[in-house]
């Protein structure tokens, strides 16, 4: 089996590659390295591994048939899509529009990777992939929502007029090893901030809520998606809700930090709410998350330890 990554120097989209190899995938990856590193990848010594450096907002053109095609590129962490909001923008839409060209053009079904950010701030809880969302689409956030949403439009178009094979995976709030640690979401600052014996930086008063899924779970999911008959967005996520100020509490125990905890105001559009229904994830592709929060974080502080020793 051939499949393609791009995105795939990144967070997910490395691990992504990881299960990929695992199950016996020819595996080209590609990544401009705007947001991903090639430390990511640079572990994988495998002849079924291949590695582009390319920017998928320009057509791409791969000789061979492909199987499968994951669509990762983009932008995913708040500092990221609002220091880079013009490719953000245009990875979503240009991007998403090659990519499926080329899906279309080498026979290949196709995965887009959208997100819990087309909800917005959601007015439901949980939100269900029938929501349809609460976004601005003008506010410094929209770039990323939108371009997302644009995207999963595109998809579903490609799917109906073109009959190009597709997939959406809606990926909620994911976090472990090869996050960056400046990338600005809670995970890595709290982390960060506590094994450097910093206060940890709560916005607002901490009541909103977020739920983690571990990296592993999360690729496993997408994966399984990819494999099965359905066509319609799909929520992978862990639907285990914690406020973020409980969040906060837990990265201090596990760490041992001495942090206290400070407040600042709400980012613009933040999210209040944020939990997945599963519900189709577990019937249609028996799935659900396995690794527990305490674990997962775990890991995660270890990982961050090496990079800061």
């Amino acid at each position: 089996m051939k499949t393609l990554v791009t995105g795939g120097a990144g967070f997910i989209g490395s691990h992504l590659c990881d299960l990929l190899i695992e199950k016996g995938h020819e595996v080209i990856c590609v990544d401009n390295l705007i947001t991903g590193d090639a430390r990511n990848i640079a572990h994988i010594d495998n002849d079924k591994f291949s590695y582009i450096k390319y920017d998928v907002t320009k057509p791409l053109y791969i000789d061979n048939d492909i199987d499968f095609l994951f669509h990762l590129a983009s932008p995913a962490s708040p500092i990221d899509y609002l220091e880079l909001p013009i490719q953000t923008l245009k990875v979503g839409a240009l991007g998403t529009h090659n990519m499926l060209g080329l899906a279309k053009e080498r026979g290949a079904r196709f995965l887009l990777s959208s997100t819990s950010e087309v909800y917005g701030d959601p007015l439901v809880n949980p939100q269900t992939e029938e929501y349809w969302g609460n976004v601005n689409p003008i506010g410094p956030r929209g770039v990323y929502d939108e371009a997302k949403r644009f995207a999963e439009a595109m998809t579903m178009a490609y799917h109906r007029y073109h009959g190009v094979d597709t997939r959406i995976v809606r990926i909620f709030n994911t976090y472990g090893p090869r996050m960056r640690l400046n990338d600005g979401r809670v995970v890595p600052n709290f982390i960060g901030q506590a094994l450097r014996g910093e206060d940890l930086t709560v916005y607002g008063d901490g009541s909103q809520t977020r739920s983690f899924c571990y990296v592993s779970d999360e690729v496993d999911g997408i994966y399984r998606l990819m494999m099965s008959d359905y066509t319609d967005p799909v929520n992978i996520g862990n639907p285990e809700e914690h406020t973020i100020l409980e969040f906060a509490k837990l990265i201090i125990r596990i760490t041992g930090s001495d942090s206290k905890i400070t407040f600042k105001d709400l980012p613009v559009d933040d999210p209040k709410q944020r939990r997945p229904d599963i519900g189709k994830a577990r019937e249609l592709l028996g799935w659900e998350p396995e690794v527990s929060l305490e674990q997962g974080i775990k890991e995660t502080i270890k990982y961050f330890k090496g990079i800061l020793e």
